[in-house]
This record gives structure tokens, C-alpha cells and sequence, in this order.
């Protein structure tokens, strides 16, 4: 089977589903409404074999630009529609959790081979971040015990590894690795150690690292999900890795040309562009801002690529987006600061974010690292090291990747 006719296979299983909400979504949400009218469509034009790809994508800063304007959805919001979360992500870009809602987490969680008898620890953040969030409801959904682990006190969650039993982890993969040095310093009993599968994603797994963790936890998979739309896809168990990322049941994924929208049919790379199959919060042609392309898996499934980069200047560190507006936004006008950089590098399988500051001469040196210090963690979310230098050299821009992901 060709990349085109699995793709048509697809488009044509979902499609009785997706005509239902994008019919129903029309008629009672105000915001999905104007996008149809702004695009000269109606619901029923949309609702054709290849209709979906007229509608243009919805780019993550337009959807931030429409909850500024109508806030706080932006009018993608049924008014009965029932918010039992609110999530907050760079931008500020707010994330709703709706009553009933699947963010599908536990189909990969599953496939893993994770269920009642398993005590999952979940290491993504609970706060403000719907990670944490998603990854519980995931590991719920299959039946199995959570520990809230949250990001931070290694000590204590590799201590709670041995007293409760884990025998499974969600998180980033090098917040693992930390995790795994973390219990043997502590001097815990190497029997007590129970961790035989994990579920990671939001960062990549390079093959270096997947070497390492696989020596101590024997199933070790890669998830592509986004905070906006859940999970999408999933590395299958029982292959090698490097067959691609099998495709989540119950929402509708494209590869899209950049700039264009239009859906690419073969292996071309292009940005992801996701439908959600609500009605009562219609996420129609969302662009992740996510690289990818198609490829057929050894069972001549369609599949993801995996995540080959990102659309834009914005990057990932420690699994949380960063974006050179956001750095400006919190940046500039800082007293003491006449120019500064922020450099991300990669040591020991771990994200490093430092922020590189050229004084005015207005503010002493040391005083001047504990404020940016300080304004980058409550603006930006991130702790970084800040380091007063005379000149920042040759490099364009607020924001320098120097990661080697090998």
C-alpha cells in the first residue's frame, strides 16, 4: 500500500465522525463560525472528501491572538460547554480541559503493556502545565495506580520508587536518566528497583540515551503529543524503534505544506496540523509548529516520522517551548541590561539554558545576575544561569541553540 492510499484509508474512516462535529460546531460555536466565515466556507463545503484542507490552519500565535482579543478561548468554546481545568502555556496561550474529555494518553500507555497492576510514576508538571494532567488521566484510564511526581525532588520520588513499587514512568527522557542516578546515590536496594517500562516524550530520545535508559528500564517508548491537542502518536511496542510512530485513535492528524496548508500525500516533510473530533471545542487545522512526514511502518500502517524539528523560531528546552517574542517580552527594558543572549546546550543528556547579559554600567554585576535571574524564572519559567560579560560576539538573535541531539 502507498503513503496516498493509507492516508485516503484514514480520511475516509474518520470521516463520518468528523462531519458530525464540524456540522454541529458551526451552529453553536461562534469563534469556529467566523473562521468558516472569513474563509468564505460553510460547514457542509469543509465536510467534503478534501474539504477540511480549504479551511487555512490555525497557527498557534493566531490562536493566542484570538484569545487576547475574546478572552479567554477566543470563542472556540460551546457556551454549554463544561471547563473542569484551565491550563496555561507560553504566550500566555490557555489550554481548556473540558468535562469528559479523552486526551487519549492511556491508548499509548496500553500498547506499552501498562494496566491495573502497574504504579506509574508521572514526572511531568502539574502546574499551571497540562501535562501532568493528561499523563494521570492516561495512566487512569488504564487502571493503574499514579504517583504524583511532578519535576523536582529526585530524592524523594526515587525513594517513593522503592517504597511503592514503580514499575512505570511518564516524563521526559532525561529527567529519567536523573532519576535512575538519583536512586542509586541514594544507596536504595537494587531489588527494590521495579521500573520495567516508560513512556516518554516532549524532548527527543536520541539513540545515545535510549542505549542508557534500556539498561536499567527494558521498554523505554517515544509519545509525540502537544498541549493543545493531547496525544497523537506513539512509537508501537513489540518493534524495533525507528518504524515510525503509529497514529492515535479518535483525532484527525495532517502533514501540511509550510506556508500553504495544503496536505502532503507522500513522505515530504511539512508541519503537523491537527483536528480534534469535539464539537463543543472545535480545534480545526491547528498548526502545531511541529515538523514531520509520512512513512509506512513494517505492518504497511501509516505513520509519523517522529518529530524532525519545528516551523518558526520557537524551540523546546527542558520540554517546554521558547520563543525569542516571549524572551523579548520579559527581556527587554530590564534595568542594567544593555543587550543580552540566551544559549541552550546539551550536557550529559540534560537541557542547559544560560543567559548570556552585557551591562549598562548602571547596576553592579552581581546584583545585576540575581535580578535577570530572577525575571527569567517568574517571566519565562525557566532557571537559568546568568552569566555578566563584556561583548556577546557574532551570533544573531536573543536565542542560540547549541544542542547536538547525536
Amino acid at each position: 500500500m502507498s503513503i496516498d492510499a493509507a492516508l485516503k484509508r484514514r480520511e475516509d474512516a474518520l470521516a463520518p465522525r468528523l462531519a458530525e462535529v464540524l456540522e454541529r460546531a458551526a451552529g453553536r460555536v461562534p469563534g469556529f463560525a467566523s473562521r468558516l466565515a472569513e474563509a468564505g466556507l460553510t460547514a457542509s463545503e469543509v465536510c467534503r472528501a478534501g474539504g477540511l484542507a480549504a479551511l487555512p490552519v490555525l497557527a498557534k500565535d493566531d490562536l493566542v491572538e484570538r484569545q487576547r482579543q475574546d478572552p479567554p478561548h477566543g470563542g472556540l468554546l460551546a457556551p454549554d460547554a463544561l471547563v473542569a481545568r484551565w491550563f496555561q502555556s507560553p504566550g500566555p496561550l490557555y489550554e481548556p480541559q473540558l468535562e469528559g474529555a479523552d486526551w487519549r494518553w492511556g491508548q499509548a500507555l496500553a500498547d506499552l503493556g501498562v494496566g491495573a497492576s502497574d504504579v506509574v510514576l508521572n514526572c511531568f508538571g502539574y502546574h499551571l502545565s497540562p501535562a501532568g494532567a493528561m499523563l494521570e488521566q492516561g495512566a487512569r484510564s488504564v487502571g493503574a495506580a499514579v504517583v504524583a511526581g511532578g519535576i523536582g525532588n529526585q530524592d524523594l520520588q526515587a525513594r517513593a520508587m522503592a517504597d511503592l513499587g514503580v514499575t512505570a514512568y511518564t516524563g521526559l527522557p532525561s529527567y529519567l536518566k536523573a532519576l535512575v542516578e538519583a536512586y542509586d546515590a541514594a544507596g536504595l536496594e537494587p531489588e527494590r528497583w521495579r521500573l520495567e517500562r516508560a513512556l516518554v516524550t516532549a524532548e527527543p530520545l536520541p539513540d545515545s540515551l535510549r542505549a542508557l535508559l534500556t539498561q536499567r528500564v527494558p521498554h523505554v517508548r517515544m509519545a509525540y503529543g502537544t498541549g493543545e491537542t493531547g496525544l497523537l502518536a506513539w512509537e508501537p511496542a513489540g518493534e524495533d524503534p525507528g518504524n515510525g510512530l503509529v497514529l492515535a485513535d479518535g483525532v484527525d492528524v495532517q502533514v501540511c505544506e509550510i506556508g500553504t496548508g495544503v496536505p502532503v500525500t507522500d513522505g515530504t516533510e511539512g508541519e503537523i496540523v491537527v483536528t480534534l473530533l469535539r464539537s463543543d471545542y472545535p480545534l480545526v487545522r491547528f498548526g502545531t509548529g511541529d515538523l514531520s512526514g509520512w512513512m509506512l511502518g513494517p505492518d504497511g500502517s501509516l505513520r509519523l516520522r517522529g518529530v524532525l524539528g519545528r516551523v518558526g523560531a520557537a524551540v523546546k528546552v527542558k520540554g517546554m517551548f521558547l520563543h525569542p517574542r516571549q524572551v523579548s517580552a520579559v527581556m527587554d527594558g530590564v534595568p542594567g541590561v544593555a543587550d543580552y543572549r540566551f544559549l541552550i546546550d546539551r550536557v550529559d543528556h540534560k537541557d542547559e539554558l544560560s543567559c548570556l547579559v552585557v551591562p549598562d554600567g548602571t547596576v553592579p554585576g552581581e546584583t545585576l545576575a540575581g535580578a535577570v535571574a530572577e525575571k527569567v524564572r517568574a517571566g519565562l519559567r525557566f532557571r537559568t544561569d546568568v552569566q555578566v560579560v563584556e561583548a556577546l560576539g557574532e551570533a544573531d538573535g536573543v536565542l542560540l541553540d547549541r544542542r547536538d541531539w547525536s
